[in-house]
């Protein structure tokens, strides 16, 4: 058998369909053949080569031979990446620009590419879309609306005590319609909650890697990962869906309405793994003892210790009368999920936003990475410049890595507490930068004007904001995977 000849190292050159068709029709032409001509010496339907034509069909290397040989052209030739005309660079700009997700959210019908529409004419669409991209790119670089949002709605939140009695109640009936009994919920009940809402569970190894669950609303079925990501609880993905379900939102006109949407299926999918009525009478009992603990609260309910921190926090003030904050903090300080209704003032930028702030290295919330003993709970007094708490942290993991999960209460609540023996004690004057920003005097000295390190930069640090729908999802994934899941009549 003779071998297939080699291409250049030209024509090996990555060169796009819509290039290489246009390329084809230009040697065609000049070839003085119609398309049938051409599809006819090629062996291949009129139709099929007018795909290729078209940059709507790959073609197989054979098929480039016998194109080369009809137009009388080496396959070098056939294949230079470069557009064979001013004209048909135009015409592959406009095409590439009509099929790109700007265009496409734009709604408005793609413009006809006929010999009639003049070379003005797509070089003045063309830099109208490039003017609309170059805005539209500014827009979702800067994270300031974003965080404006989320600076607000920790305040409303805030502001009502973390607790939400409508989705408490919401949470009650569905657990009371599928027969909850008390205690923790089953992952069998939770399968039993998606049936009695109309909904069939679909485990895939294809889920797009930007979504947790996918849920089509037409054919009735929640698409959930076949393995869980590291600390996931296994029920979270499927209640978050159906808790989405269930408050019928509409989809977000904006991150207001997107993060409080978020903050409302995620609070419902707690109280329904953790149910106020026995998580509230389990907690006053431990309040009787003295005995408060989040790892109780945990066990007791056979959820992460994450879940039930948040969950202790939604039912503290309302039930307990503790008011308390919570802090998810990394190695490095950084904090990504806060609360407070304690006065305590975490650190803020100039919009009031939390969220990448870096924590006093004397909080609990990162003192406790340097504690060797990983099982037990950690538990700190810290005087603060708005009075002394009392924190108990923890150190979990994720899909991210490690974290810190924290729990704090001012000292006039610690009494109901476990852990307030500890002698464990730090003083932090923090926002002041002498706490622990600025290096001691005899340090900064000594090295001012003789270092310079590298920083290393967290690629969320220049990450454009997305501005869809659901921000991080991709759509263009979503409807292909539910386009290639869909039942076929």
């Amino acid at each position: 058998m003779t071998p297939a000849p080699l291409l250049s190292a030209q024509a090996e050159e990555v060169i796009d369909s819509l290039t290489l068709g246009k390329r084809i029709r230009q040697l065609r032409s000049d070839a003085q053949l119609t398309l049938a001509d051409l599809a006819s010496s090629v062996g291949v339907a009129t139709s099929h080569m007018s795909s290729l034509e078209n940059g709507k069909r790959e073609a197989k290397l054979s098929e480039l031979q016998s194109v080369a040989r009809a137009v009388g052209v080496t396959l070098d030739e056939l294949l230079t990446p470069t557009p064979p005309s001013r004209r048909a660079a135009l015409e592959i700009a406009l095409a590439r620009a009509q099929e790109g997700p700007l265009f496409s959210a734009l709604g408005i019908p793609p413009l006809p590419v006929r010999k009639s529409l003049s070379d003005e004419a797509i070089e003045t669409v063309l830099a109208l879309h490039d003017e609309l991209q170059r805005v539209h790119v500014e827009r979702a670089a800067t994270p300031e609306e974003a965080r404006r949002a989320n600076a607000e709605l920790r305040q409303s939140m805030r502001a009502r005590g973390n607790y939400f009695g409508e989705l408490e109640s919401i949470a009650a009936d569905l657990l009371r319609k599928i027969g909850h009994e008390g205690g923790p919920l089953s992952q069998r009940l939770a399968a039993e909650l998606a049936s009695h809402l109309g909904f069939a569970l679909h485990y895939v190894s294809d889920l797009p890697s930007s979504t947790r669950s996918i849920t089509d609303l037409e054919n009735g079925r929640i698409y959930l990962p076949v393995s869980n990501a590291p600390g996931r609880d296994p029920r979270a993905n499927l209640l978050q869906a159906l808790a989405g379900h269930v408050l019928g939102r509409p989809e977000p006109r904006d991150y207001d309405e997107f993060l409080t949407q978020r903050v409302e299926s995620n609070y419902l999918a707690a109280a329904l793994m953790i149910p106020e009525g026995d998580a509230v009478a389990f907690l006053q009992r431990a309040k009787e003892r003295r005995e408060l603990a989040v790892e109780d609260l945990r066990d007791a309910f056979a959820v992460t210790y994450e879940t039930a921190a948040h969950r202790f926090t939604n039912l503290a003030t309302e039930h307990l009368g503790i008011p308390v904050h919570f802090l998810k903090v990394s190695p490095a300080g950084v904090l990504s999920k806060a609360y407070e209704n304690d006065s305590v003032q975490f650190p803020k930028d100039a919009l009031g936003a939390v969220e990448g702030q870096l924590v006093c290295r004397k909080w609990s919330a990162r003192q406790v990475f340097d504690e060797p003993d990983r099982f037990s709970a950690y538990h700190q007094y810290t005087d603060k410049p708005t009075g002394t708490y009392w924190c108990t942290s923890r150190i979990e993991s994720g899909s991210a890595g490690e974290f810190s999960i924290s729990v704090g209460t001012p000292f006039a609540h610690v009494k109901w507490f476990r852990g307030r023996e500890t002698s464990r004690r730090g003083e932090s004057s923090c926002p002041d930068p002498a706490c622990c920003r600025q290096a001691p005097a005899p340090l900064a000295e000594r090295w001012s004007g003789a270092a310079r390190p590298q920083a290393r930069i967290h690629s969320s640090l220049l990450a454009a904001l997305p501005t869809e729908s659901f921000p991080g999802v991709d759509q263009t994934e979503v409807y292909g995977f539910l386009e290639r899941h869909a039942p076929r009549p």
